[in-house]
Order: structure tokens, then sequence, then C-alpha cells
């Protein structure tokens, strides 16, 4: 098995070389790429010095079994059909393919299958706060069917990349020493602030991240469900969490849905008002599943449901789901 990582340098390249590691991923040989800031750079892994090598329109893919990609749906676009022409399977972490219709959007807890049919050779991972969410309502989704989500995100500053969370680390640093504070990758200061706006502004007045969970979670769930959200960055380095409101078709009861998401693969129930137990960021950092808490009914809507999600961003919310997407693909003998 030779794999690829596109973008090795950034957060999620650093995580890919982790995960697979720490998984025991059947890799034989393992190839970096990178841009031109990037090449030459060297990294440990494994026992091996890796360095990486510029990415470039050549046949460096030919012997590539699955390449995972997170340099920007910029770089995906350009480089799709020279990673994926002599048959790698491209797993892209970028927004350039999600909702394409010849390529899956795939969250192995939810819809593997879809992996298996690919057309371009590319299969596109979710977004983080998609992600996220989806592996808690998929249970919930098998009980009754999920007519309507609201949800606010608590997005970590590691979703804006390494550059941003050096940034927040440095913000504090500097407010406690009396300098300036500069801002550079948000828009505003980060640090005791939260800031209600993630992506660009669409003309209906929701940000493309808030378009992506109601679009996305239709693709992954092959629903019909309508998702409103509000996506806000906080000043917490990692993890990202979620308030969410939800309908279904029939009222669901709060033990019935907890026993189903303790059940639940990728989901770790942490619920109990009576010790204060609930998922926190600080403590899901790092962590492969996503948790769950503060279950409850809505008192808002008869067959609502109401729950707060946390789950490591740059792990289950990009590089661990897309690993989890080519181990699926292994298992089924589905690589070339």
């Amino acid at each position: 098995m030779k794999v690829a990582i596109v973008g090795a340098s950034g957060a999620v390249g650093q995580e890919f070389l982790k995960i697979l590691e720490e998984r025991h991923f059947p890799v034989d040989e393992l190839v970096l790429f990178g841009s031109p800031r990037s090449a030459g750079r060297k990294y440990n892994w494994c026992g091996r010095e890796l360095e990486v090598k510029l990415l470039q329109h050549n046949d460096d893919f030919k012997d590539v079994d699955i390449a995972f990609t997170s340099a920007g749906a910029g770089t995906s676009r350009e480089f799709a059909e020279t990673i994926t022409k002599h048959g790698a399977v491209m797993i892209d972490n970028s927004s350039a393919f999600r909702m394409e219709a010849d390529v899956p959007l795939v969250v192995p807890e939810c819809n593997p299958e879809d992996a298996l049919v690919r057309p371009r050779g590319i299969i596109a991972n979710p977004n983080c706060t998609t992600i996220l969410m989806v592996v808690v309502l998929k249970p919930i989704e098998a009980l009754s069917h999920i007519t309507r989500i609201h949800v606010a995100s608590y997005q970590s500053a590691s979703g804006a990349g390494a550059q941003a969370m050096a940034e927040l680390r440095q913000q504090y640093k500097d407010l406690v020493e009396g300098r300036p504070v500069k801002a550079e990758k948000f828009a505003y200061q980060l640090a005791y602030n939260i800031i209600p706006q993630i992506d660009v502004f669409t003309d209906n007045g929701y940000t493309k991240e808030e378009m992506k969970m109601f679009n996305e979670a239709r693709k992954i769930l092959h629903s019909d469900v309508r998702c409103s959200a509000m996506c806000v960055r906080i000043s917490s380095l990692r993890s990202h969490s979620e308030a969410v409101w939800i309908e279904t078709e029939r009222p669901l009861g709060v033990a019935e849905v907890q026993a189903a998401l303790a059940a639940a693969p990728g989901v770790t129930l942490q619920d109990d008002p009576a010790t204060q137990t609930y998922p926190m960021p600080l403590y899901t950092g790092g962590k492969d599943a996503v948790y769950v808490g503060r279950i409850r009914k809505d008192l808002a809507s008869e067959n609502g449901l109401t729950l707060w999600l946390s789950g490591d961003q740059i792990k289950k919310g990009a590089a661990l789901n897309a690993v989890q997407i080519a181990e699926y693909l292994i298992a089924c003998g589905n690589v070339k």
C-alpha cells in the first residue's frame, strides 16, 4: 500500500501522520507533498525521515493507492486529475467537490457504502461541523426521521488552521504581557471574544459554513431534513462544540435516545446532570469519538429534542474521518 499526503505541513496534514501511526494503517510507503513553501521540510514518521516533495503536474502519483489531500479547495481542483489519473483514490478534505453529484460525501458511521461508487476517483470529506453533528444524529434518525435541525456551533481556532491556533495563543500572551494584540487570521481579536461569523456571507444572510451544514447533512443522511445553523468562532483551541435542536416524525423519549447514542459507533455518551457530567472542548481534544450530553425534551416542540456535543475538529472533524474512509475501502477490497 502506497499512500500520499498532500498538504503534509498543515495542521490536518500533520494529524494524518499521527493517525496513520496510531492506527497502524497498512502503509508500505508514505510520500508527502506540499507547496513550494513546504517542499524540502522533513518529518519523522514511524522511525523514518520523510521529505516533503513539491506538488507538481507529473506522474508522482502513478503508484499511489490512496491520496489524502488537505491543501485547500483551489489546490484540490487544480490537481485532482493529476492525482487520480493512474487510479489513486483521492480522499479530499477541502470543500472543492462535496456537493458534486458524482463525488460521494462520506462519514463512515453514516454512509460508508457511498464511498464504493466514485466515478471520478474522488471521495469528499465533509465539513468538520457537519461530521460531528451527523455522527450523533444518525442513530437518532434510525429511531425516527429527523425533519428539522437547528444548530449553534461553537468552533475552535483550529478550524482556521495551524496559524490561527498560533495567533490565538499569541493574543493571550500579548494581553497578559501588555502588548497590542494583532488579528490577522480572524477579522477580530479572538482572545476573550466570540465572532459570529465563519466564512463569507451569502445572499440569504447565512455564511458559507452555515450553508455547508444545510446541504451536506442532506447528502450524507440521504434526507430531506432542513438545517438552520448559526456558526460561531470561540476562543477554544482545538475542539468544536454544538448545541443542537431537532424535531422528529414521532416523539422520542430521552432514555430511548440515550440508549441509542450509547450503542452508536463513534459516539461517547456523557450525560449525567446530577454529577455535572457533559462534554467540554477542553477534554474532547485529541479524542476519536464525538461526545454527547445534555439530552432533553425541547420545551418548544412536542416532537423536539435538544442536545450538546463536542469533538476534536482536526481529528474526527478532518483527518480521522478520512482515514476511516480509507480503512473501509481496504476492508472491502475496494482500492486499486
